[in-house]
């Protein structure tokens, strides 16, 4: 897969992740999440994939009738063969966050899926 497919497809990635119809499934977050996933939330919580998966039915941006995630300026690069780095920010309820997150295809063939994510709050100060 060329470089910029690569990082066009986990660029693409990213808002399925906040889509809430994906967030309060189970089943189709586990597509788009690594086995191996880890997260250091902007609360400064380490998460893992069980973790995750447990909690992000009822976790902010999981219902269409509550606020959403908005993603802002998705950039990416491409690190190694079939691991992809992202970076962009988000708002949710006036909240802005800088995000930082790694995609990689274990195989040829293999979906993308986010394996690290590491979120960092942005004071109102610095928006």
């Amino acid at each position: 897969m060329p470089k910029s497919d690569a990082v066009s497809t986990a660029v693409a990635g990213e808002p399925r992740l906040m889509d809430p119809t994906v967030r309060a499934s189970r089943s189709m977050a586990r597509e788009l999440l690594d086995p191996e996933f880890v997260e250091v939330g902007a609360s400064g919580r380490r998460w893992t994939y069980d973790q995750m998966l447990a909690a992000l039915p009822e976790m902010a941006g999981s219902s269409e009738d509550r606020p959403c995630y908005e993603p802002l300026d998705i950039t990416g690069v491409l690190l190694a063969p079939g691991l992809v780095h992202l970076t962009y920010g988000t708002t949710i309820n006036g909240r802005r966050t800088r995000r930082s997150s790694l995609w990689r295809r274990r195989s040829e063939g293999a979906g993308w899926q986010m394996y690290y994510q590491q979120a960092t709050p942005v004071p109102p100060e610095m928006e």
